[in-house]
């Protein structure tokens, strides 16, 4: 019969073991950074959004309307910290918006 061992971990530290052996991270940035900008950009944005990628520290996003990109392409660097904010650590270092 295997031996019981009685040492405690918190849900939280087991699920980050399980997200790394799996090779979860980078969807479950993903997910956080889809939810990161829902939070951030408000409803509004969120319905001109046609996509959100992160790929690597670059954070791509589809904008339906023109006259929004060009909006939000003058705040680039402050939505990078506040996003990253958000996320509580350095995701994002260049923000691309198409």
């Amino acid at each position: 019969m295997a031996k019981r061992q009685n040492e405690f971990h918190s849900i939280e530290d087991l699920m980050k073991d399980v997200i790394k052996e799996n090779k979860l991270t980078k969807g479950m940035h993903q997910l956080s950074v889809t939810e990161a900008w829902g939070k951030l950009m408000g409803q509004g944005v969120v319905s001109y959004t046609n996509k959100i990628e992160l790929q690597r520290t670059t954070l791509i996003v589809g904008l339906k309307s023109s006259v929004l990109r060009e909006e939000l392409s003058y705040g680039k660097e402050k939505i990078i910290k506040m996003m990253n904010e958000e996320l509580g650590e350095k995701l994002i270092s260049k923000l691309i918006l198409c």
